[in-house]
């Protein structure tokens, strides 16, 4: 039998779009003579779907399209995820499903059983979890039909109550399929792979999995479906960031690729990273109905980073690049941010602010009465520059973008209604040092981000001779810090006991729990890494943290 995967970006709610999509592919697999094909995770209706699976006419969207769908798989039959009712009357009002559809109806379907409540999951909320657990009957068939996390069951501290694997080991199945939407992080590839390979050796068979691609703002899904031997070899693998269909053959209990798998090196983590987040803006625009972008252009590499990113998502003309030069603003950023105008080709204006927070300043100046200039002023010139980027998006429909870096949002570096506004944070999830790594990843070919931006000392030239280096510690060390404590949730005292210094790890503590209230108020993040600000780490925001 001849297996189609098909790995496809979905998006939310859009039935029509999504349908359309999942017919050509069925008509493109008939065409090659496939017998199956197989779709991801909650193909219809999208993932995450999160409060709209609570809104019933959203979920007889999804009936109605199991049933067009059914409709076409006349000479096919198909495994798609949907979210399906449950009409025992005990639990919640859904679940998560694999349905098999043959001979244009359904026949058979696997509820998920082990649902994710962690990090960015939240399947509890919608989803009753499955307690019968069984193989199902394809023609001659006996298969494993599976559920994302239903495969991950000794993830680490992950770990779920039961290993649904080996009990449907017991039934001896012919093959394995498990449909995902898996997101993507710059680590998560490699275990994917070895979880998949522990399920195939297992069971002894063979396994198809299929996972989803697409960005839902914050949340990346990188494909990568794959399709292993029975000895956990892959014989396939779809592309990263794309859509793609592939075929293999299962015959005799053994999976063969049509086309002849090639091993190509492992992608680099900058690499990846900066291919999901391309994906991030251009699914970001295409799935909100918007084209044009505008972001503050500061001279600085981050803001370098997201006009690069954005000029290759979206293209230069749809990039607007404001310059907003201060009296603190030195020459040299002013010629850096242009040479990155020049170099990308985007939109530009120049908008002097010395004249506006002089005229705050003013306004102010009664008020504050013989107190003595500080970060008040300061950050008047970045809520400058923010209102005024603000006007520009109303009054041109263009998406504001934010700038701001991990290792910035994490303690607190940023100020409200200033550098902090926009729609989507674009490299909130990458820290400063990866930022570094990523302008010479964009360099690889041509010189996009000027050499002077990416060597010069960074600062935030809000006052003469300012260096980021006054208010924080070293880069190095605060990133090195921060990953302990955030994507690795290591304590202030186990991250002393690793070696670094006491007095460096209770500031950096202090600083990251003190900047809860401004992250509260951030904009979505473009998640890449294990552990993003935002939905996958939910904090209260007056607390006082533990050491």
């Amino acid at each position: 039998m001849k297996i189609a995967l098909a790995q496809l970006n979905y998006h939310i709610g859009n039935f029509e779009k999504n349908n359309e999509k999942i017919i050509d592919a069925l008509q493109q697999a008939k065409s090659k003579g496939a017998g199956l094909i197989v779709f991801a995770e909650l193909a219809i209706g999208g993932y995450p779907a999160k409060d709209l699976l609570q809104n019933a006419a959203f979920v007889e969207e999804c009936n109605r399209s199991i049933n067009l769908i059914a409709a076409h798989c006349e000479d096919i039959d198909c495994i798609i995820g949907a979210p399906l009712k449950n009409t025992t009357g005990e639990g919640k009002n859904l679940f998560n499903a694999a349905v098999y559809i043959s001979k244009g109806q359904v026949v058979n379907f696997h509820k998920k059983s082990l649902l994710p409540n962690y990090d960015v999951f939240d399947e509890y909320r919608y989803f009753q979890p499955n307690d019968n657990l069984r193989c199902i009957q394809m023609g001659d068939l006996k298969v494993a039909l599976t559920v994302c996390e239903d495969l991950w069951d000794d993830d680490g501290d992950n770990s779920y109550v039961g290993d649904l694997m080996s009990e449907l080991a017991q039934e001896t199945p012919d093959l394995i399929i498990n449909i995902a939407a898996s997101p993507f992080s710059y680590t998560h590839f490699k275990n994917r792979i070895n979880v998949l390979q522990r399920n195939v050796l297992k069971a002894h068979a063979p396994l198809v999995y299929v996972n989803q691609i697409g960005a839902h703002a914050d949340i990346i899904f990188d494909g990568r479906s794959v399709a292993l031997d029975q000895y956990g070899e892959i014989v396939t693998e779809l592309k990263k960031f794309e859509e793609d269909i592939q075929y293999v053959v299962f015959d005799k209990g053994n999976l063969q690729a049509v086309e002849k798998h090639e091993e190509k090196p492992e992608a680099t983590e900058i690499a990846l990273i900066h291919d999901a987040l391309i994906l991030g803006l251009k699914d970001f625009f295409s799935k909100s109905g918007f084209r044009k972008a505008v972001l503050g252009l500061s001279g600085g590499i981050d803001s370098a980073i997201v006009a690069a990113l954005a000029v290759e998502a979206l293209g230069a003309k749809n990039v607007l690049a404001v310059l907003m030069p201060s009296i603190y603003s030195s020459d040299h950023s002013l010629k850096d941010a242009l040479d990155l105008v020049h170099n990308t080709g985007c939109e530009h204006l120049i908008l002097p602010i010395k004249d506006i927070a002089s005229a705050f300043e003013n306004t102010l100046s009664d008020a504050f009465t013989g107190l003595q200039p500080n970060i008040t002023e300061e950050n008047i010139q970045a809520r400058t520059r923010g209102t005024l980027l603000m006007a520009l998006s109303n009054k041109f429909g263009h998406i504001l973008l934010n700038t701001s870096n991990k290792s910035e949002s994490a303690v607190g570096y940023g100020t409200l209604y200033g550098d902090m506004a926009g729609s989507l944070a674009v490299i909130g999830d990458v820290y400063k040092t990866q930022i570094y790594e990523l302008a010479e990843y964009i360099n690889r070919n041509d010189e996009i981000i000027p050499v002077n931006t990416i060597v010069k000392p960074p600062s935030a030239e809000l006052r003469p001779g300012q260096k980021d280096s006054d208010s924080l510690p070293p880069y190095e060390l605060l990133d090195a810090v921060l990953y302990q404590l955030v994507e690795l949730e290591k304590s202030g005292g186990e991250v002393i006991k690793l070696g670094f210094e006491e007095s460096l790890v209770k500031r950096i503590v202090s600083m990251l729990g003190n900047a809860e209230f401004k992250r509260f108020q951030s904009p979505p993040i473009l998640r890449v890494s294990p552990k993003a600000f935002g939905v996958g780490r939910s904090m209260p925001l007056v607390a006082k943290y533990p050491f």
